[in-house]
């Protein structure tokens, strides 16, 4: 606890969210310490639990499920408990201790207990706890490699039925249903950990197409759920290099998802993470099923990005241009992409031409405001900087993945300029805000993620 101080719960925060944690001091309950973490409920606009850890960096780590804490930000209602714990720091070491001594207690307890008394006591909490008897029923399944039970019991997992009232999970169910489906995930790890990969690549593909179709039925604002999704991925991926399938097959499967086979929007599979799956054989697989996808609809986002994200882990840079010179956006703004890209490969004569070429071919003023504003980011930012949010105004009502790439372009630039002048706190405040207005649109919200926003 010797690095807690005001400063250091401020430092990460920002001045924005210190401020405002004060005025939520007295909306801290339910603290519990423990041995090196702490749990407590804030309740702010909703009931929010909050866990920091007090070993961390600093002396204080950890993070809340408000929706800017799911982003990995020192938010408002972490800095109220730390600001609690401050006022009560002198207890603090007490209630370690004694923290240590129960948990001790405990093992002590169950250590000393022999195989049938301990049985004993897990049967006894299995009557009463109808979750952790689900959980254990569930792993039993993976270990003993009982494929038709297991997928049954993931399908049971991600069935939306036992929450949606009207056919839709509602906020307040959500949080639950996000809990359960994440045993699916669990169950899949027991599998690859139990030898029987081959087996996981065929459920969490399962799982895939499952959380799929509960997505749309499900109230995600605080990220759950979108974390499952996440998780899934993980799995799948850990299962392939664990036992890797066919890798024509596998690529097949990947550009099968990425262009919409699998449309959720949720689990987010990114091909280029397979490449130790895949081999040279499954690479080149790889390649050439978007290559045919890219040439077969040059429009298209998906296979646009698929195109691009093939091309730069190949280091082709001239492919990347090539993709978007055959859909120049009639605004300037993908001329200006394409010279951004020749510029960071130091081709900066190419760079410089297709600059001024999208300011010359341009329908509106805006490739010219942006290139102004790009000059004058590194010494003006703050100028610079209210060019990119006029530009981006408009944007914010407007769908499509066109307008979602124009969009994420502006907002990394308008980052670049909080970053300079040090006031990231309220880029990631804007952000919050956008995402939670926008909570619906995937495709944007994936792009967003993509780069870290």
């Amino acid at each position: 606890m010797r690095g807690l101080t005001e400063a250091s719960l401020k430092q990460p925060a920002g001045a924005r969210s210190f401020e405002r944690g004060l005025g939520y001091l007295d909306a801290v309950s339910g603290v519990e310490v423990g041995d090196g973490w702490v749990t407590a409920t804030v309740h702010g606009t909703e009931r929010y639990e909050v866990e920091p850890t007090l070993d961390g960096p600093g002396g204080l780590g950890g993070g809340c499920d408000c929706p800017f804490g799911l982003e990995g930000n020192s938010c408002k209602h972490l800095v109220a408990l730390g600001l609690s714990m401050l006022a009560r720091r002198e207890s603090l070491p007490g209630q370690r201790k004694a923290a240590r001594e129960r948990a001790r207690g405990l093992d002590g307890w169950l250590s000393a207990l022999s195989k049938d008394e301990l049985l004993a006591v897990l049967r006894e909490q299995i009557e009463k706890d109808r979750q952790l008897r689900r959980r254990l029923e569930l792993r039993a399944a993976s270990v003993h490699g009982d494929l038709a039970a297991v997928r049954a019991r993931i399908r049971d997992l991600l069935d939306i039925g036992p929450f949606a009232q009207y056919g839709h999970v509602e906020y307040a169910d959500a949080r639950a249903y996000a809990d359960q489906a994440g045993q699916a995930v669990s169950a899949i790890r027991t599998l690859i950990g139990s030898g029987r990969a081959a087996d996981a690549i065929t459920l969490a593909q399962e799982a895939v197409r499952l959380s799929a179709e509960a997505v749309g039925s499900v109230d995600d604002s605080d990220g759950r759920l979108g974390q499952t999704g996440a998780d899934l991925a993980d799995a799948h991926l850990e299962a392939c290099r664990a036992a890797p399938p066919d890798p024509e097959e596998l690529a097949r499967r990947l550009v099968g998802h990425v262009l919409g086979d699998v449309d959720d929007g949720l689990t987010d599979i990114d091909p280029i993470d397979y490449e130790d799956a895949l081999g040279e054989e499954g690479t080149a697989a790889l390649r050439q099923s978007a290559v045919e996808a890219w040439r077969g609809n040059r429009r298209g986002w998906a296979e646009k990005h698929l195109m691009e994200r093939v091309a730069k882990a190949g280091g082709d840079v001239d492919t990347v241009i090539a993709v978007h010179a055959a859909d120049l956006a009639p605004n300037g703004h993908t001329h200006l992409i394409i010279a951004r890209e020749l510029d960071t490969a130091r081709r900066c004569d190419e760079a410089l031409h297709w600059a001024e070429r999208g300011i010359r071919e341009s329908r509106d003023l805006s490739a010219v405001d942006t290139a102004l504003a790009d000059q004058a980011r590194a010494g003006r930012p703050a100028d610079a900087l209210g060019v990119y949010l006029r530009l981006a105004e408009p944007l914010t009502t407007q769908t499509g993945n066109t307008v979602y790439g124009q969009f994420v372009a502006l907002l990394l630039n308008i980052r670049d300029c909080h970053r300079r002048p040090g006031t990231e706190d309220e880029f990631a405040a804007y952000v919050t805000a956008l995402r939670a207005a926008r909570k619906r649109e995937r495709n944007l919200l994936r792009l967003m993620d993509e780069h870290g926003m």
